[in-house]
C-alpha cells in the first residue's frame, strides 16, 4: 500500500505561483513512479505531469510546460509541483498518484493510489 497526502493548495492571483506537495508512504514508496493530475468541475481528470523516483526523468502535459515543474526529495518522500505563471484556467483539484507501470503513462487507469486532492484557485 501506498498512502498520498497532498498540501499547499490555496488561492493565487493571475501570473502567480504556488507550490503544492504530495506527502507519500508505504513499504515500497522506492518503487513507485509519481504523477500529478488535476481536475476541475464538469471535466475528466487530466494528467499533468510525472516523475521517476529512480531515475528522476519527468513528464509533462503540453499546457503546462515550461510553467510547472515536477520534481522529488526522496530523503522526505514527498513529490512536489511547483506552479509558475498560474492562469485562471490551472484552477482545479490537484491529486498526487502513484503508479506501479514500467513505463511513464499519462492515463488515470495507470495509476495504483491516489491522494485527496488539494485546490488551487487561480483569480484574474
Amino acid at each position: 500500500q501506498v498512502q498520498l497526502v497532498e498540501s499547499g493548495g490555496g488561492l493565487v492571483q493571475t501570473g502567480g505561483s504556488l507550490r503544492v506537495s504530495c506527502a507519500a508512504s508505504g513499504r515500497t514508496f522506492s518503487s513507485y513512479r509519481m504523477g500529478w493530475f488535476r481536475q476541475a468541475p464538469g471535466k475528466a481528470r487530466e494528467f499533468v505531469a510525472q516523475i521517476s523516483w529512480s531515475g528522476g526523468s519527468t513528464y509533462y502535459a503540453d499546457s503546462v510546460k515550461g510553467r510547472f515543474t515536477i520534481s522529488r526529495d526522496n530523503a522526505k518522500n514527498t513529490v512536489y509541483l511547483q506552479m509558475n505563471s498560474l492562469k485562471p484556467e490551472d484552477t482545479a483539484v490537484y491529486y498526487c498518484a502513484a503508479s506501479s507501470s514500467t513505463f511513464p503513462t499519462v492515463t488515470r487507469s495507470g495509476y495504483d493510489y491516489w491522494g485527496q486532492g488539494t485546490q488551487v484557485t487561480v483569480s484574474s
